[in-house]
């Protein structure tokens, strides 16, 4: 089995390993508790800014740095993991970046002053950048041809899951029995995920290393920079409206501390659908299921200022923007890699620097805008922002972007 063997009519390299549906499946679930396992170290601070700037010392803002921190370096890394591990065999990078992301975990966990939690946390983020770009787009190795739309939904429900169960675990965790223990469990989770992928996986060998070049050369071609810009402000849409989500059912729906959980519990639900029903969408036409998403996803936003003061219609409109939301990474990722069929890693490593850097820039303006003008303005801004996804994607035809992608599995 070696790297530079020609690829067969199936799309797999003669020699590799072929996989039995049950095996198939079960590595494609260890992917998914990956995907998982990184959002949740992500996301875990929003839960324990509070505990964590008091024992370090540090304001509340200040402590919010290890979740703004993450997400940056993740975009920064992503589009560099593939060139920097050239032909590696991807069954062991993907184990040693889950590794990377448990030792970022564990040194949060030990950290004896704020430096060295951001230090982990620096780790953290280049772990779960790596994490994205390798995982994103290995579902085509895995299974049966008809069956990667699916087997690629459940790599990204993990994101979904982590938001709905992960976040609000390790927010529990910590309140039970201290921060440390939180991050210190979210390191043990990555090491029993990185073993799980060692088990689970077969051999990845790669024929071609991702160059650098070859990543940012992408950006030259019309289809990628078009699917890049309707992704860019979708998120950027999207996390601008939803990082103030509280204030704004409070403010607006008049909802207590009670309540928004639950509402957000429902949001969080519908997104695991959502996430399957985008995948679906996205097998057969990833830009006319894009177009259903950010129509319905700026319509949801749009409506809760003006509808938003009833409960029950502003929890209508929650779980409709969480369906639409749900189905934003899978379908984005089967944009641009439909977009770029000859270059699925090197198309992937872009969909999660991309991803990263417009979650933070989303936060960036709903922050600005929150502060300036208030919460409704948020909801506005995000509307506008994914309705210019909408245009985008509904006045640039996009070759080779109305199917399914190609199968091509050059690495």
């Amino acid at each position: 089995m070696t790297t530079t063997a020609r690829r067969t009519t199936a799309g797999r390299a003669q020699g590799e390993e072929a996989l039995s549906p049950r095996r198939g499946w079960a590595a494609v679930a260890a992917l998914a508790a990956a995907t998982f396992t990184v959002v949740t170290s992500e996301m875990l601070p929003v839960g324990l800014l509070t505990p964590v700037g008091a024992a370090l010392k540090v304001s509340e803002g200040t402590a919010g740095l290890a979740l703004t921190v993450t997400g940056l370096v993740a975009a920064v890394s992503a589009p560099l993991v593939m060139p920097a591990v050239g032909r590696a065999e991807r069954r062991q990078v993907l184990c040693a970046l889950m590794l990377l992301l448990a030792a970022g975990n564990l040194l949060a966990a030990w950290a004896p002053h704020f430096g060295v939690l951001m230090a982990g946390r620096v780790l953290v983020g280049a772990g779960m950048g790596g994490v994205w770009a390798v995982a994103a787009p290995l579902a085509v190795r895995l299974v049966p041809a008809r069956s990667v739309g699916a087997a690629t939904s459940l790599i990204f429900s993990g994101i979904a899951v982590a938001s709905v169960l992960g976040v609000p675990a390790g927010t529990f965790l910590g309140e039970a029995a201290g921060w440390r223990t939180a991050f210190a469990a979210a390191g043990g989770l990555a090491v029993a995920v990185a073993a799980a992928l060692w088990l689970l996986l077969p051999r990845l060998p790669v024929e071609r290393a991702v160059r650098l070049g070859g990543v940012a050369g992408l950006t030259g071609r019309r289809t990628v920079r078009r699917a890049l810009a309707a992704m860019a402000l979708l998120v950027t849409g999207h996390f601008a409206a939803y990082t103030y989500i509280r204030p704004v059912l409070e403010d607006i729906s008049g909802a207590g501390a009670g309540l928004i959980g639950t509402l957000l519990l429902a949001y969080g639900v519908a997104g695991v659908a959502g996430n399957f029903a985008g995948g679906a969408g996205a097998a057969r036409s990833p830009r006319a299921t894009l177009l259903v998403i950010s129509a319905v996803l700026a319509a949801a936003v749009l409506l809760v200022p003006g509808l938003g003061g009833s409960l029950v219609a502003a929890a209508v409109l929650l779980v409709v923007w969480g369906v639409a939301y749900g189905g934003v990474s899978v379908t984005t990722q089967a944009l641009l890699v439909a977009a770029a069929p000859r270059a699925p890693e090197a198309a992937s490593a872009l969909f999660a620097g991309v991803f990263n850097a417009s979650i933070a820039l989303g936060a960036l303006v709903g922050g600005l805008t929150a502060d300036g003008w208030g919460t409704a303005p948020v909801l506005w801004t995000g509307g506008a922002l994914a309705l210019g996804a909408l245009a985008t994607v509904a006045l640039s035809p996009m070759t080779g972007a109305t199917g399914p992608a190609p199968q091509d599995r050059d690495g």
